[in-house]
């Protein structure tokens, strides 16, 4: 791993990130790899001295092993499920919004590097990032301690999640869900608009505007389109019900 000495010789950042790691029981060798999972593509683009790498090219291999864990813990668990049963309450295991939850149920805000304009910004606390946090800690257990070390941590804060997506049936089609909500209780039809598209055109975050009308109204940040829409409508949904 290349990680720059100015990202990893303040002293106080790198006790923090140990206290982090330790906190989580992990018993880590190398902790440049926990240090870029924390590390925003705003602090390369704005200070590329700084460090070379930020956390979310990291996706493609965090992805792989998460769904593993997932999918082979869903199968043994629930024997009598079909495929396509399991692979709806994967699906709501690994989405966004559960991710999200469980960086802040860790505190990983807290030890998010951001440039100073998207700290102004409010961006600590947007869950596209948080969730994004979440994938890069894994990607750095995995390679720093393999897998086993790697699937412990998602059975540990991740998984768990399961029961309550089973017994609540989170497993839904949310825009369809809302669609059908708002025709029965408020007779009108959700409408979505993209109202920010930002940086590059081919690594893009989406902020999604879902509204009835003018007053009734949910914005959602994700990598793509048809994330940010579902993500929205999933959030009106908790919201009005």
């Amino acid at each position: 791993m290349v990680i720059t000495k100015k990202a990893i010789e303040n002293q106080i950042y790198i006790d923090k990130i140990w206290s982090l790691i330790h906190e989580l029981d992990i018993d880590f060798k190398d902790i440049s790899n926990y240090i870029l999972a924390f590390i925003h593509r705003s602090i390369v683009n704005e200070k590329p001295d700084f460090a070379p790498e930020h956390n979310e090219r990291l996706e493609f291999l965090w992805d792989a092993v998460l769904e593993l864990v997932v999918t082979s813990n869903l199968f043994s668990d629930y024997p009598f499920k079909t495929e396509w049963e399991l692979t709806d309450i994967r699906s709501a295991i690994v989405r966004g919004r559960n991710l999200s939850n469980v960086a802040k149920k860790l505190n990983f805000s807290e030890y998010l590097l951001l440039w100073k304009w998207e700290e102004k910004s409010g961006w600590r606390d947007n869950d596209y990032l948080l969730a994004n946090v979440v994938e890069a800690v894994i990607w750095a257990i995995y390679v720093d301690l393999w897998f086993i070390e790697a699937k412990n941590f998602i059975e540990r804060h991740i998984y768990p999640v399961v029961r309550e997506v089973v017994e609540n049936n989170l497993t839904k089609d949310y825009k369809t869900t809302i669609q059908e909500l708002a025709q029965a209780n408020f007779d009108v039809t959700p409408t979505y608009q993209v109202l920010e598209e930002i940086w590059l055109d081919h690594d893009k975050i989406f902020t999604v505007w879902i509204y009835f009308w003018d007053d009734l109204k949910w914005t959602w940040k994700w990598s793509s389109k048809k994330k940010a829409q579902e993500q929205a409508a999933y959030d009106a949904y908790l919201k009005i019900k």
